[in-house]
Parts: structure tokens; sequence; C-alpha cells
């Protein structure tokens, strides 16, 4: 007889499991946001004085677009040591690399004291911060997902997911402390605060992973000398088409998550009318319901199954594209609020909710770690931080008409809707037909 634990004795057993993946997630995104402040505020100031103004600025943001160039590397080296040595060991790496070069960051002296070598060591210091943040994610997620239960899997693998806005909201909230310096002050030494504050998520990330074992799936694939040698080589060889349905999976995923977070600051306050404190807010407020939406989803999607939660919330996304335009343009504090939080806040989580087991659910463990890091990767690469600039194009060439951004958006939707088709029909997605197991 199958007997079934409740939420609560699961939980207990793997609390520790569930904070060190929601911990390196956090840390990954709360570096993300805090750097793009920091590089829109002052970096130019700091650390490229030595040219014009307008291309300091462009050098601070150059360094900010590194990682995307970077962790696709870093992704493909951590995936190729967690396949190989184990997920546990990998993430005390990333994390240490991640953390230590945050830190780093905000203890490194300026232009004005070591002259030139300020921004090379802070580009620097921006690849080994990318190099770890590509191997943190699969690494995160799978802590999560290969400790899970049958009957939690959603659940598990939602948690990592939640680190996104749980970053976003770590960062906001220092963002909103430091304004509260003067600008000399700020520009003297405040702004160092949150980078060297991140060496307590770090300390805490690795002294509660140290007492993790490997993972079960990690462990009975090396019980079974099924290990792969070249773990990169026989992903691409016999798991690409796997490969191409995670990225489509997660171009749904990314695409809005810039638009409804980013892009939306820069077209309400620039096409339309409204001060750029409503549109942080409003993505704030949407960020606080996402985070309380994704583990909540992740959950549901064990009882109703995640290949239907997404289809199902990825269609009522593409629904609401047009209603979202519509009701940022009535000018209206309502109106961005109710457009963000329900965009982002409700209808995203749970795409990002069930995005991680999804794609976890299509490999085989062996090459599981290679197999969603190279699917998520190439799925943020090409619609994950072009999404802004594509749509900000798209607006100044129609003249501001948002139209050609909601048929963007549409086409997004579409492309992972036949992912999740692709998905369902895969022989490897055996765990997708399942009838999800009833929740005590």
């Amino acid at each position: 007889m199958v007997t079934h634990e409740s939420s609560t004795t699961i939980l207990r057993k793997n609390k520790k499991v569930l904070i060190a993946s929601l911990t390196g997630s956090a840390i990954e995104w709360f570096d993300y946001f805090l750097y793009g402040t920091a590089a829109a505020l002052m970096f130019n100031k700091l650390f490229f004085p030595m040219v014009d103004p307008v291309i300091g600025m462009m050098l601070a943001w150059l360094s900010f677009s590194l990682t995307f160039f970077i962790r696709p590397i870093g992704g493909v080296v951590f995936a190729h040591i967690g396949d190989r040595i184990g997920r546990k060991k990998t993430l005390v790496l990333t994390l240490s690399l991640m953390g230590g070069a945050t830190v780093m960051i905000g203890l490194l002296p300026d232009y004005n004291s070591i002259g030139l070598w300020a921004p090379a060591l802070l580009i620097l210091l921006r690849i080994i911060q990318g190099m770890g943040i590509g191997g943190e994610w699969g690494g995160a997620l799978l802590l999560a997902y290969e400790y899970a239960p049958a009957s939690r899997k959603g659940f598990f693998g939602s948690i990592p997911q939640a680190g996104v806005t749980i970053g976003m909201l770590m960062a906001t909230f220092m963002v909103s402390l430091m304004t509260l310096f003067s600008e000399e002050q700020f520009l003297a030494w405040g702004w160092r605060i949150p980078f060297i504050l991140s060496a307590v998520l770090v300390l805490l990330g690795l002294w509660i992973r140290k007492d993790i074992d490997e993972t079960p799936d990690f462990k009975a694939v090396k019980q079974s000398g099924k290990l792969s040698k070249t773990p990169l080589r026989e992903t691409l060889k016999y798991h690409w088409r796997q490969v191409l349905i995670a990225a489509g999976l997660k171009v749904v995923e990314t695409a809005p998550f810039y638009i409804f977070s980013t892009f939306v600051v820069s077209y309400a306050t620039g096409i339309l009318t409204y001060e750029k404190s409503q549109a942080l807010e409003a993505v704030t407020l949407g960020a606080l319901v996402a985070t309380v939406m994704i583990p909540l989803m992740g959950l549901l999607s064990d009882k109703i199954g995640r290949a239907r939660m997404y289809t199902v919330s990825v269609i009522m996304l593409g629904i609401f594209i047009v209603p979202w335009f519509m009701l940022l343009n009535t000018h209206t504090t309502w109106g961005i609020v109710v457009a963000t939080v329900i965009a982002f806040g409700i209808l995203w989580a749970p795409v990002t909710a069930v995005l991680g087991t999804l794609c976890s659910e299509i490999f085989d463990a062996n090459v599981r770690y290679t197999g969603i890091t190279l699917g998520y990767q190439l799925g943020a690469a090409l619609a994950g931080g072009t999404a802004p600039l594509i749509a900000t194009a798209l607006l100044a060439q129609s003249g501001g008409d948002w139209q050609p951004v909601a048929i963007y958006l549409g086409i997004t939707v579409l492309i992972s809707l036949v992912a999740i088709y692709a998905a369902t029909r895969s022989r490897h997605c055996g765990a997708l037909h399942t009838e999800p197991e009833s929740l005590s």
C-alpha cells in the first residue's frame, strides 16, 4: 500500500534543500537588478570618467550586458561539471564565484584611485559573475527538482523560479534605501553597501548547501555507471530536439517578463503620461503578487498537470496582451497597476512556476544539467535581453503605436505553444503524460 506524506511533512524534510535552491536564484537576480541600477546611476562616473559622458554611459551598459554573452559559456562549463561530478559541488562553485564577484565589486576602488585598473577589474569581475550565474540556474533548479517526491515535482521546481521576483524585490528595496543618501554620499560609499551586504546571502547559501547530500537522481545515475563522459556532445547529438523544445518553452516566459517589468517603465514614462514612481510602484506590486503566486501555481500544477497549466496560462497571457496595452493607455494609476498585476503577477507567474520542471522532465538524468542549461540559455539569449530592445525599436518605427509590440508578444506565445505541443509528444516526456497524484 502506497502512503502519501502530507505537504507539511514533505516541507519539513526538505526545507534545507528548498532554501538552498531559492537562495542561489535570489542572489543571481538580486545581482542582476542591482548591477543594472548601479550602471544606470553612477558606474559611468566612477569607472569610465575618462571619456565623454555619453560614451561612459554606453561602456557602463556594455559591462552590464556582458553577462548575456558570458552566461552561455559559464552554463556549458558548469553544466558539464554538474553532469560529471554532481549538482552539489557545482552549486558551491557557482555560488562562490557569483557572490564573491558581487562583493568584490562593492570593494573595488574607482578610476580616481587606481586609474584604468578600475574599469579593467570591473569587467573582469563581471565576467566572473557571468560564469557563475550561467551555471547557477540549472543547478539550483535540479537541486530542488531531483530531491522532490513524485507528487511534488511542480512545487519544488517552482521554488528557485520564485528567486527571480524575490531578487527583484530585494534590489528594489536596497535601491530605495540608497536614495536616502545625498548624491555625494551615494557616489562616495553609499552605492557599495548593497554589493557588500550580498555577502550575507552568499554565506547563508554556502552554509545551507554544505550540509546537503548529492541529489537522489544523480546518485542513481552514478551507481548505475551511466554517467556521461561528454555531456555536451551527447546532449547535442542525441537530445538536440529537447534542447530546442526547452528553448521554445523559455521564449514566452522570458520575453513578456522583460516587457512587463522593464519595457513598461520606459513606455509608460516616455510615450504615455505616467510618472516614473507610478510605473516602478506598479512593477513592484506585480513582483510581490508573482512571488506569492509562483509556489502556489507550482503546487497546483502537481494536481492538474504541468503541461496543462503551462498551456492554459500561455493562452490566457496571449489573450491579455491587447487589454494590457489598453489599460496602460487609460493614463490612470489604477490602469497601470491593474495591467501590471494581472500580466506580471497573475498570468506570467504560472508560466515561470512550471518552466523549470517542464524542462527537467524532458531530459534524462545523466545529461539533465547540460540539457536544461543549453535550452534555458538559448531561449534567454533569443528572447530575453533582446525583448526591450525589439519592443523599443518597434515602438519607434511605428511612431508610438503599440500594436507591433503586441504582435511581437503574440509571436512569442505561438512559439511556446508549439514547444509545449512538441514536448507532450516527445518520447522523453513520459512524466508529462502521467496523471498527477492527489495532494494530501
